[in-house]
């Protein structure tokens, strides 16, 4: 098992270098990571933003084998709705591979070793809207910053809120307080396979200036060269 000294060097990785190089990585080794790494993973998830500088995060690190299998039920009983209605849809030959790995990752959920679960503090309002779309705004940020340092690490990591369809059984399982939320959930470990480059379409073809439709930064049908399928990328 890799100790946080063994892959510490990794956190001096280029920024951008993490970036164009992250992906979801669902096929995990059963092995350990160790406390120290894990906590490294979080102190840096919680240098990101948070709204009014409240810091409302909570952290629940699940390594006991019965939470596991009762999140592991939880996400397959989503996957199970989810892959029915996918399937009902066209999908590029790409996306089969990523329906297999998140296949496998809800066969194998209880040999994660460890599950990273995000919450805030408060339930997310439903009235006014804006109060609703930014409640969220918090947790996001930090999450992708412990991905961020996953990846650094050298660790498997992917944000899935598959397994939590029911809040009110997320929160029975962690014991979680009504007034704290369940809001994404990181199954961490050292990963089978490996992180590599990434395909994503020109940001030329994405991005509009003022108003939706003018895209200057597409030259011509030519410049900008074939559009991948959406999905082409490993996530």
């Amino acid at each position: 098992m890799p100790t946080f000294d063994d892959v510490a060097a990794g956190l001096e990785m280029p920024l951008a270098g993490a970036m164009e190089s992250q992906r979801s990585i669902r096929r995990l080794r059963p092995d350990p990571v160790d406390d120290e790494t894990l906590l490294r993973c979080i102190e840096l998830a919680m240098k990101a933003p948070t709204a009014s500088n409240r810091q409302s995060w909570e952290w629940v690190v699940v390594r006991d084998p019965d939470v596991k299998h009762q999140l592991a039920r939880l996400n397959r009983q989503a996957w199970s709705v989810s892959k029915r209605i996918g399937r009902r849809r066209p999908h590029p030959l790409s996306a089969d591979r990523i329906l297999e790995a998140i296949q496998w990752q809800a066969d194998h959920f209880e040999e994660v070793p460890v599950v990273v679960v995000a919450c805030l503090r408060g339930s997310r309002p439903l009235f006014p809207p804006m109060a609703s779309a930014s409640f969220y705004a918090s947790i996001y940020p930090a999450v992708q910053n412990l991905l961020l340092a996953a990846r650094g690490l050298g660790l498997g990591a992917t944000l899935t809120t598959l397994p939590l369809w029911s809040t009110a059984l997320v929160r029975r399982t962690l014991g979680l307080p009504r007034w704290v939320t369940p809001c994404a959930v990181i199954p961490l470990g050292w990963p089978r396979g490996h992180y590599g480059s990434t395909t994503r379409r020109p940001a030329a073809e994405v991005v509009h200036l003022d108003r939706f439709g003018n895209r200057p930064y597409v030259e011509s049908p030519a410049a900008a060269g074939p559009v991948p399928d959406r999905l082409s990328s490993a996530r």
